[in-house]
């Protein structure tokens, strides 16, 4: 069996796992015949996570943009030096450019050196290598949290887990190369076999292919739940992940496999169960139902309906108004605190937290504390809606 390769990607790890999840959660397996336990798999998700981030540094000495430290085959490039080699002047006069992808990048030191080689390696993809930083983050929390891992399979994930550097890097892609002037600066060659990278990308699309349908696939009362619409939004992030995915194999003239969609196909879906999902919404000490309506206001901005008191997803929040005193002051100042949580009621279980906390004054006391409620009113309308869509996104439904 070969050995699997952790490399710093926690977020490509965080989507092959997630990937690998669904792929088991379609047959209801447990741990395999390698004996790797589900708290093994997490170790193993944490460790790569912890290998993440390699550092981000301002390119020098020709160095595209910011790029990741060198992945792990990058270590065993053994650094040369007496005459230049014909890489460092034309990388293509060494990688042939019908079977790699190559850059060269240089530095006063050799760690910077690869990843300035990295960044150029990236800039030929040019914005194909960029993902959307949500979608990313999603997964970051995701294998923080261990999510990903207790639904996977360790033999899916055997086969699957490559080699990445970060976010802006490409799966595949390693220092083949070093060389050292003996007097101030590295070289180093980034490269990327095509029919490897080749087959990762169709792999990891795949993946994300059956993940898709496993995610899709419930009953109708399901379907018309937080789970069902979370379900629908982890879909659309899996299948913008393909397009992407998709765009990078077209940069080295290979074909991604057919029936790609674009995420809005399922977001539209996820809108509508959205709207067959009422929600309630009760506030302790509101004034003139001012906190009340901010609230429906933002759950309507993402199409779910305000509900009665007794619907099974509710927002319960409480308002806490206190005189504050300062010495030397004639103004009149009042604390306030929001708190605020996104309930399951079936479950009794807290979705999303929220709570909010500052001060206000006025020469009057009545007037500061309407002043408060102005402020509480402003913070839901500017910040409630975002905060419950990306809780809601990364609220992956458990096995």
């Amino acid at each position: 069996m070969n050995k699997v390769i952790l490399s710093a990607a926690g977020v490509w790890f965080g989507l092959l796992c997630f990937c690998a999840s669904l792929a088991l959660s379609a047959c209801g397996t447990t741990p395999d015949s390698t004996g790797a336990s589900p708290a093994e798999a997490r170790a193993a998700a944490q460790e790569a996570l912890a290998r993440m981030d390699g550092g981000q540094s301002a390119p020098a000495g020709g160095g595209a943009q910011a790029a990741p430290a060198a992945t792990q085959s990058s270590a065993q490039a053994a650094v040369r030096s007496g005459a230049k080699p014909a890489w460092v002047d034309s990388v293509e006069s060494v990688y042939n450019k019908g079977l790699y992808v190559a850059a060269v990048g240089y530095a006063a030191d050799r760690a910077l050196a690869e990843k300035n080689a990295f960044a150029n390696l990236a800039a030929i993809f040019g914005q194909s290598v960029q993902a959307d930083q949500k979608v990313t983050s999603a997964y970051q929390e995701m294998v923080k949290n261990g999510a990903a891992v207790n639904w996977s399979d360790s033999t899916v994930l055997e086969s699957t887990i490559t080699t990445s550097a970060s976010l802006d890097s490409l799966v595949g892609a390693e220092i083949r190369d070093v060389w050292f002037d003996n007097k101030s600066t590295y070289y180093a060659a980034a490269v990327m076999d095509k029919a490897k990278t080749v087959q990762l990308y169709n792999e990891l699309i795949q993946a994300n292919q059956m993940m898709i349908v496993n995610l899709v696939t419930m009953e109708q009362a399901e379907k018309n739940s937080l789970e069902g619409y979370s379900r629908y939004q982890f879909a659309a992030v899996a299948a913008d992940m393909n397009i992407h995915y998709g765009n990078l194999l077209r940069v080295i003239d290979a074909v991604p496999p057919e029936g790609l969609k674009k995420g809005d196909e399922y977001r539209l879906e996820a809108a509508n169960i959205s709207r067959a999902i009422p929600v309630g919404v009760t506030v302790k000490n509101d004034r003139a139902g001012r906190i009340q309506g901010a609230f429906a206001r933002a759950l309507a901005d993402l199409g779910f309906r305000s509900g009665r008191t007794n619907s099974r997803y509710r927002v319960e929040a409480a308002i806490d108004l206190s005189e504050t005193q300062f010495p030397n002051q004639q103004n009149k100042f009042v604390r306030y605190t929001l708190s605020a949580n996104f309930v399951d009621t079936a479950g009794g279980e807290v979705l999303a937290p929220y709570t909010i906390t500052d001060r206000e004054g006025h020469v009057s006391l009545t007037e500061a504390e309407n002043r408060a409620i102005t402020a509480i009113e402003r913070k839901i309308n500017a910040e409630y809606a975002a905060l419950l869509s990306d809780r809601l996104l990364l609220r992956l439904p458990e096995k």
